[in-house]
């Protein structure tokens, strides 16, 4: 536990991945040192004196100092006897410069006071884990040919109880009934907004200043745990989102922390963010880099956690980002890439894969950074996968226009499959959607309210079908009519009536197809996965494609009509013929549609069309789309 040389060696050369085992408060047993209490260590190079104040001793600076390491690494340590877990403590730290003397929590601290109140706790993290078949099988559930739909959650806000003063569930209660919804949709993983410990709950977790310590406002780090552990015990793999973008500038956190500009760039250009009024990691400086991928190492391993989803990686590849000419400075070619950054990214994402290989990092980025899912030594950034924030935005923008326009704007619901396969793509309908004045998911479609729902249905039967894995927040599955709040409960009453309770039984009927049929994943991030058969038809907005699995008798065929007209006698060319069974139509009465269908199947004869030596006739229901498989096939993925 405590500091040797390789460690200073590893610290000094950023590659200490394991440094959240030798930083913070590390409680230490009678026999282990002869002293029985607590280690601290912590990096203040600019400090020139550096204490642990505390409960235990009335927050006095002058009753438990530190001392600076001999080896020049910056790091102050020291031991204090015969306290142990559940101290509160902070870190008195004077500088060197500017007379600033200030107390902050501890960068590598386990656990958090709840907000507002800031102190660090002295916590161990010894837990007796029970996901061990979970574990054993998660290469094969998180491999990327298997189905991943994601449900994207705020735990906060998932689920209240208004007669304890609309309280949110704490980790244990999530786990339950979390997991309860997920497993009743068929969710194959849960995606949790940042856990972090964050000081403004309106940040819902993305001003972060405890890296190692999930939020005390749900529980203690072992009731996460729990939360982890539940959820993989039922086969629910979980995601965290994770900022190593930027941090608030909260006085006790890593801001300006031993006087100096330690943890981000001194320079305003390079090291504040305008958009978010937050500091912005200097990945320069190798201590930084240990603090970040330590950070992404402890979630993965200490807490069994599935998959990263980096969160902003476009504002870490610019220098530019949300600036304007003359606020930032181009690196040393001249250019406007962070290449300090890059490295980072392509390190950090080595180090997960080369230690976690069953794990995976997911970037947000926004814009067209090439490989950005690629290893780097074919010279991408090592991600596992992106999300694909164009399809999002170009489909969204489609459905809200009046079907009567569509025709106009074809090009938005197909442009995405000219570059599907460029990357890993994860297709998000996040929360970032409905929040700000954006209103709902369903506030979103175009037309009455029955036109809204058809529209949403059929948007969700697109998604689950297009290439790609997927991403739902919490409440679009039952389609929500107002904007995520998240110092409320989702409106679950909706599900008393029954287009909302329709348009629930949807996804849940998308879900087990798409989880039943290898057609819908398997291939998700390869061209021989995907065939167009009707791309051009503007005038009655139909798509019509293939989906393909690694077997030859593995197809899926999809039709989807984007104008409430139903098509009667639409013929449409297939590889086989025969009986081809309608596995899904977003229309069906029992998902609040109309009714209009093909009577459960379609039979293909020795007609050519599309190009195709079989072809059917099928109807096409007014804003809808089907789901068909060769009768072969569907048997096979009856669930």
């Amino acid at each position: 536990m405590l500091l040797t040389e390789h460690d200073i060696y590893l610290f000094r050369e950023g590659t200490h991945g394991r440094a959240y085992e030798k930083l913070g408060a590390h409680i230490l047993p009678a026999g282990d040192t002869g002293v029985a209490g607590t280690h601290f260590a912590v990096w203040a190079p600019n400090a020139a004196a550096v204490a642990v104040v505390g409960d235990f001793n009335d927050w006095n600076p002058h009753a438990h100092p530190l001392t600076p390491r001999p080896d020049s690494s910056g790091i102050w340590e020291g031991v204090i006897a015969g306290i142990g877990r559940g101290a509160l403590y902070k870190y008195h730290v004077i500088s060197r410069h500017n007379d600033y003397a200030v107390d902050k929590s501890d960068p590598f601290a386990f656990h958090c006071e709840t907000p507002p109140r800031t102190a660090s706790v002295v916590w161990d993290l010894a837990y007796a884990w029970g996901d061990g078949a979970w574990l054993k099988q998660r290469a094969a559930a998180n491999d990327l040919s298997a189905p991943w739909s994601i449900y994207e959650v705020h735990l906060g806000s998932f689920r209240r109880i208004p007669e304890q003063g609309n309280r949110p569930l704490n980790y244990r209660e999530l786990a339950h009934a979390l997991a309860e919804h997920v497993l009743e949709l068929g969710f194959t993983h849960v995606e949790l907004l940042p856990v972090m410990e964050h000081p403004f709950y309106g940040s819902w977790g993305y001003q972060v200043t405890g890296f190692f310590a999930p939020t005390s406002r749900y529980g203690t780090p072992q009731d996460f745990m729990y939360f982890v552990d539940y959820l993989h015990q039922r086969g629910i793999g979980v995601i965290l989102d994770w900022v190593p973008s930027h941090f608030p500038s909260d006085q006790h956190g890593l801001a300006f922390f031993d006087g100096t500009y330690l943890y981000e760039h001194a320079d305003p250009r390079q090291g504040y963010h305008p958009d978010w009024k937050s500091s912005i990691f200097n990945y320069g400086r190798s201590e930084v880099r240990n603090f970040l991928q330590s950070s992404a190492l402890f979630w993965l391993e200490t807490y069994h956690v599935d998959a990263l989803r980096v969160d902003a990686v476009a504002s870490m590849l610019y220098l530019d980002y949300a600036r304007q000419p003359g606020e930032w400075i181009p690196n040393r070619f001249g250019g406007h890439e962070n290449l300090e950054a890059v490295e980072f990214l392509k390190q950090l994402n080595l180090a997960v894969y080369r230690d976690q290989p069953q794990t995976h990092t997911i970037a947000e980025e926004s814009t067209a950074w090439p490989m950005v899912s690629r290893p780097t030594y074919l010279g991408g950034l090592g991600f596992g996968m992106k999300w694909n924030m164009g399809w999002m935005h170009d489909t969204l923008q489609y459905f809200a226009d009046d079907p009567v326009y569509r025709k106009y704007h074809h090009h938005q619901i197909t442009f995405s499959l000219w570059y599907a396969f460029n990357e890993n793509f994860v297709l998000p309908l996040s929360h970032d959607e409905v929040v700000h004045g954006k209103g709902s998911l369903l506030g979103k479609m175009s037309g009455d309210t029955w036109q809204r729902f058809a529209n949403l249905r059929l948007l969700y039967g697109y998604q689950w079908t297009h290439p790609g894995k997927k991403l739902l927040f919490m409440g679009g599955e039952f389609g929500q009519w107002s904007e995520w709040r998240h110092e409320e409960s989702l409106d679950w009453h909706l599900l008393q009536y029954a287009p909302h309770a329709g348009l629930q039984r949807w996804v849940q009927d998308l879900n087990r197809l798409y989880r039943a049929t290898p057609a819908l994943h398997a291939r998700d991030f390869s061209p021989d996965g995907f065939e167009w058969i009707e791309c051009d038809n503007a005038d009655e907005s139909i798509i019509i494609f293939l989906r393909r699995g690694p077997q030859p008798h593995d197809v899926a065929l999809i039709a989807c009509n984007f104008t409430p007209v139903p098509r009667e006698h639409h013929r449409v060319g297939v590889p086989v013929g025969g009986r081809w069974i309608e596995r899904l139509n977003s229309d069906a009465p029992v998902y609040g549609g109309s009714g209009v269908g093909n009577m459960g199947a379609g039979i293909a004869v020795e007609s050519a069309s599309h190009g195709r030596p079989y072809s059917m006739t099928l109807r096409l229901p007014p804003l809808g789309m089907v789901v068909f498989l060769p009768e072969s096939s569907a048997a096979s993925s009856t669930t």
